[in-house]
């Protein structure tokens, strides 16, 4: 009984130790599995993470992008508002402003009208009287013939740079009859207009020159204003043609 009862410990140890040994496979296979699933969960987490980012890049991309656009309308936008708009429009009424002249011109169809290469033009000195300014304009028949002219001139005042100023002349009284120049001979027009402060309005830039059109024709002639006009109130007139050089 000595003898066997030492070997009985050791079977319970090994008994043990092979359990121990079962207890620790199983542990580790638990462990090993759980290891799987929060691997696997960790990279389905980080992909989820990635693509959200990736998402959220390309959405911040496309806020950009309609950023971008937005700028790039308004840019549009100033560009259009700034529209060469400006300095087109400047010469635009300039050249309205011409045609507005020629327009103003009473129609004259007469074979024997006068034309505008036989005529000289000259502006007169002023005249002033109770508040208002008169200024004459004469036409000069210079050709072998006589002619004829009948109505309203169309009037305009230029800059020295050639630029116009104010608007085309009104018309101012009745149209008149015809005017027979004969050689050498004369008719003339009234430009009418009012000293500063008699009207609202105030007064435009002095002119230097004076660009018109003969009844009947579309070729400008130009007069110098040797001592400048400037109109007032924004009254400028001018009336129908009549004999005589007017000054």
């Amino acid at each position: 009984m000595s003898h066997r009862t030492p070997l009985r410990p050791v079977r319970t140890t090994a008994a043990l130790a092979l359990a121990a040994v079962a207890a620790f496979g199983l542990t580790a296979c638990d462990n090993s599995d759980g290891g799987a699933d929060a691997a696997g969960k960790s990279s389905s987490s980080q992909a989820s993470d990635s693509s959200g980012g990736q998402a959220s890049a390309a959405d911040g991309q496309g806020s950009d992008d309609a950023k971008s656009g937005a700028s790039a309308t308004t840019g549009a936008s100033a560009t259009t508002g700034g529209s060469g708009s400006s300095g087109g429009s400047a010469g635009g009424s300039g050249a309205a402003r011409a045609r507005g002249a020629a327009a103003a011109a009473s129609q004259d169809n007469a074979s024997d009208r006068c034309e505008a290469d036989v005529l000289r033009l000259e502006l007169g000195q002023s005249d002033t009287g109770a508040g208002n300014i008169r200024y004459p304009l004469s036409f000069t028949n210079t050709g072998k013939k006589s002619c004829t002219l009948r109505g309203y001139p169309g009037v305009a005042l230029l800059a020295k740079d050639g630029s116009s100023i104010g608007h085309p002349a009104d018309r101012e009284g009745g149209a008149g009859s015809s005017v027979t120049l004969a050689p050498g001979g004369s008719a003339h027009t009234v430009l009418h207009t009012v000293n500063e402060g008699l009207k609202d309005g105030g007064c435009w830039k002095d002119a230097a020159l004076v660009q018109v059109y003969a009844p009947g024709s579309k070729i400008k002639m130009t007069a110098r204003a040797a001592d400048g006009l400037r109109v007032c109130g924004n009254e400028f007139l001018v009336s129908a043609l009549a004999s005589g050089s007017g000054s």
